[in-house]
């Protein structure tokens, strides 16, 4: 009995961790610092051009005095704050449009533009 209790919990997580990862499109890599650079990608590559969904983001933040915002048709996004120093994930739906990703404080040579589709 204590074997199919587990078995039915390790199944319940199972598919709670699969219809998360079914309803993304995809993920992406936020970059910003050390230095002043921002930058974003999918599968390792810098992206120009995405179709339209849900996708999450993981930001890795490498510098106290940069953030790194998402803007665009539906989305004013913080996804990190000045003072902070990090990784945060957060879950993004894109419509089609343009976005563009930047550092507040830095957004007139920190920032980067997206397609969607």
């Amino acid at each position: 009995m204590k074997r199919s209790l587990a078995a039915l919990a390790a199944l319940a997580v199972l598919l709670a961790t699969a219809s998360v990862a079914l309803g993304a499109t995809g993920k992406l890599a936020g970059s910003v610092g050390p230095g002043f650079t921002i930058s974003l990608t999918k599968g390792g590559k810098k992206v120009k051009t995405l179709t339209k969904g849900t996708y999450v983001l993981t930001v890795s933040d490498k510098s106290s005095i940069h953030n790194f915002v998402v803007e665009g048709p539906g989305v004013e996004r913080d996804v990190t704050t000045v003072s902070f120093k990090g990784t945060k994930t957060v879950t993004l739906k894109l419509r089609a449009g343009k976005y563009k990703f930047y550092c507040r404080p830095h957004e007139s040579s920190m920032f980067g533009f997206v397609t969607v589709k």
